[in-house]
């Protein structure tokens, strides 16, 4: 059955041939400066969905997801600081400490949401050398130049800039409310590679002094090194197209003249109670949010699964509760055709079986798939052979249908757990104005604490 993907480089639906045998993937993966939020999440199931779908219709994989542990900036525009090493400033802590850290939680969460793991998980850290090399040869070929401040990629000599998206770099440019670097050839030339200033703790030796990398050019070096210089598909959010992917395109056709990806896809934004996740507006919900209140990490899944990935969702915990009733019904009806005993013709099998298929194949149309799978949730004849069906199904949903689910126990987030450390190492330093400003703290976020002989326990209000 004939697989259609939208490639946002083209503009359109266009039926998927893989370049070989095997299906070659390059997902953007996550800055571990910070706590992932549902907003993230939701581009890694459909990651997820993709890399699924593509296993449903018989393909092998080579996928490689990047993880961001330097380089990513505050701005897209090569200004503030290293996210990571203000973390480090943030929290008091190395920040290689910081970035194991946070992407350990991020994989922990990864499983949580039973996401099909990509065969590379490459660190950014550890791909230094890759990435010096790929731009000195964007250097040698005259796509860069040194300045002051690092090497930037000089735009004037691409043939098109940008081809994802449609902004107009001119009046971007004339809109900036920033002064434009002098020593840029062009306002929109971007950092390959940033020299560092003396008290930068996240540096490397490379032929241009002590530098570090900027941040596109990691997913440069290390789709080319595991996936080569032309590969079948990129991922990302679509804040990834005018900026970030713009760039990858960039320094790809100035080192070897090509676009890296055939396709292009992006998942579009989760927006909560209809509009923005902010800090400001106290909705930046993780998974952790989820467990403290009893919800299913899977239902979330489920509910991101209410539309099409390039549509906006909107989240509200209202909704997420009816996914999470939703969950519990759907593998209630999956155990009742695992103990039917009734027979269903092969044809009524064939038929829901195909009108999957086809809503899978359709750009990933889930809700279209999601109400096959409630058909034949709700279908009169008790059968293991539709018990079966939505076994196979649940190869693309990833819902661990066939397993019921867990309650969960009111868990301490992370942030309470570190405070309460932090609180009991001032203790141990007898700094007992620190420990009494943490109490507060952790009171004012609703959680006390109790010093026991067996140890301190940690109450939510």
């Amino acid at each position: 059955m004939e697989l259609k993907l939208y490639n946002t480089l083209s503009k359109q639906k266009e039926s998927f041939t893989p370049l070989n045998d095997t299906v070659r993937i390059y997902s953007c993966g996550p800055t571990v400066y910070s706590f992932a939020h549902i907003g993230n999440f939701r581009a890694y199931i459909f990651m997820d969905t993709l890399r699924r779908t593509l296993k449903y219709n018989g393909y092998k994989l080579k996928h490689a997801m990047n993880i961001t542990d330097v380089g990513h900036l505050e701005s897209d525009a090569d200004e503030g600081e290293d996210k990571i090493a203000k973390a480090a400033k943030k929290e008091n802590k190395d920040p290689y400490e910081i970035a194991k850290y946070y992407t350990d939680i991020f994989l922990r969460d990864f499983d949580r949401l039973n996401i099909d793991r990509p065969e590379i998980i490459c660190k950014a850290t550890d791909h230094i050398n890759e990435m010096i090399e790929y731009v000195e040869q964007i250097v040698k070929n005259g796509y860069g130049y040194e300045t002051s401040r690092g090497i930037y990629f000089d735009i004037s000599k691409l043939d098109k800039y940008p081809v994802l998206s449609d902004r107009k770099v001119e009046e971007q440019i004339a809109g900036a409310r920033v002064e434009v670097d002098k020593e840029k050839r062009n306002p929109e030339d971007f950092a390959l590679w940033i020299k560092a200033p003396e008290n930068h703790i996240m540096k490397w030796e490379s032929p241009w002094g002590l530098c570090y990398p900027g941040w596109h050019i990691e997913c440069s070096a290390m789709s080319r090194k595991y996936l080569g210089e032309e590969f079948d598909i990129h991922t990302g959010g679509i804040d990834h197209i005018p900026t970030h992917h713009e760039n990858e395109i960039a320094q790809s056709k100035g080192r070897c003249g090509k676009i890296p990806a055939k396709t292009w896809m992006h998942c579009n934004f989760l927006t909560v109670d209809g509009g923005k996740m902010s800090k400001s507006l106290g909705n930046i919900y993780t998974l952790d949010t989820l467990k403290e209140k009893n919800i299913d990490f899977l239902a979330y899944k489920l509910f991101c699964f209410s539309s099409q990935y390039r549509n906006k969702l909107n989240f509200t915990f209202e909704a997420l509760e009816s996914a999470n009733v939703s969950l519990i019904r759907l593998k209630e009806g999956y155990k009742k055709h695992s103990e039917g005993v009734e027979k269903v013709e092969k044809s009524v099998i064939d038929e829901f079986e195909e009108k999957f298929h086809e809503a899978i194949n359709d750009d990933l149309n889930m809700p279209v798939a999601m109400s096959v799978v409630w058909d034949v949730i709700r279908y009169p004849k008790k059968s293991k052979d539709l018990a079966d069906l939505l076994l196979k199904f649940d190869e693309v949903l990833g819902l661990k249908i066939n397993e019921m689910p867990q309650k969960n126990e009111c868990v301490i987030p992370d942030e309470i757990l570190e405070l309460s450390q932090k609180r009991e190492q001032a203790r141990k330093d007898k700094n007992w104005e620190e420990s009494d400003k943490i109490r507060d703290i952790l009171k004012e976020k609703g959680y006390i604490i109790k010093d026991l002989k067996e140890g301190t326990k940690i109450e939510k209000i």
